[in-house]
């Protein structure tokens, strides 16, 4: 890369999150950073885009004394904001993470990291989400130095090589050390298996509520998907394209032969 490039770096996890801290420091080696993180955990929010009401921004510094910016938005309103012109300098790539757990298949759904990242490239930047398979529920201190390397060297590749336009990275990284990894996979979204159940509550006052849980979702490990790859210690690297248009159906819905009724 012949110039610094500025790097937009948000997460879905909050502004405190220490995965957007391991993140922001990894992508320093490869140019200028700016943070703008959502000032509470906004895990599995989706793509929001918020217009009833006003989006605050304020500045605040993270751990390591370094200046950020979090906002009271959703992570794709922290990008937007930050696009549309609250981040004078032209940004060149967004980079969201690091999600303390993977991000596949039907994840990619629900997830802030993900969607954060779709809203950079929804401004045709190159944009990269990025995950790592920590265990499910895990309450220790968790290490996010390899998922910040591989996030580095991905980002240094994208510069490089450019991405096509409308789509994204969505990058899942096992969590193991970085000399345990068995290496790059490019793949497909695989088979997300969820295993809900409602929980009825009622509160003090007698009135029901209620609470989605149930056991940590798992996946089906099939060849070249990102769940595979990753439960195989390989790092997932998945295209992900903003036209969602199921091609395969289109004939078969023209063959529906709709008609106005007279």
């Amino acid at each position: 890369m012949e110039k610094p490039i500025h790097i937009l770096v948000t997460n879905d996890d909050g502004i405190n999150a220490p995965g957007l801290l391991a993140l922001a420091q990894a992508m320093r080696a490869l140019g200028k950073v700016t943070v703008v993180a959502p000032d509470h955990n906004w895990s599995a929010g989706g793509h929001v885009k918020t217009m009833h009401r006003p989006i605050r921004v304020r500045e605040t510094e993270l751990a390591d004394g370094s200046k950020a910016y979090h906002s009271d938005g959703a992570p794709s309103d922290c990008v937007a904001v930050a696009l549309l012109g609250f981040i004078k300098q032209k940004v060149d790539l967004v980079v969201s993470g690091i999600n303390p757990n993977a991000n596949i298949g039907s994840d990619v759904t629900y997830s802030g990291t993900v969607t954060a990242a779709m809203e950079g490239a929804i401004a045709c930047l190159p944009s990269i989400a990025v995950s790592q398979d920590s265990p499910e529920y895990y309450e220790g201190k968790l290490d996010f130095s390899t998922s910040a390397r591989v996030a580095c060297e991905v980002a240094e590749k994208v510069m490089e090589k450019g991405m096509p336009e409308g789509t994204l990275i969505n990058l899942n990284v096992p969590y193991l050390p970085y000399e345990s990894l068995k290496g790059y996979c490019i793949t497909r979204q695989g088979i997300r298996l969820y295993h809900d159940v409602l929980v009825r509550r009622k509160d003090p006052r007698g009135k029901p509520y209620y609470w989605i849980g149930g056991p940590a979702p798992t996946g089906v490990p099939e060849k070249d998907t990102d769940y595979g790859a990753i439960k195989s210690g390989y790092v997932s690297i998945t295209p992900l394209k903003l036209d969602l248009t199921a091609e395969p159906a289109i004939r078969t819905l023209k063959s529906w032969k709709f008609k106005l009724k007279e």
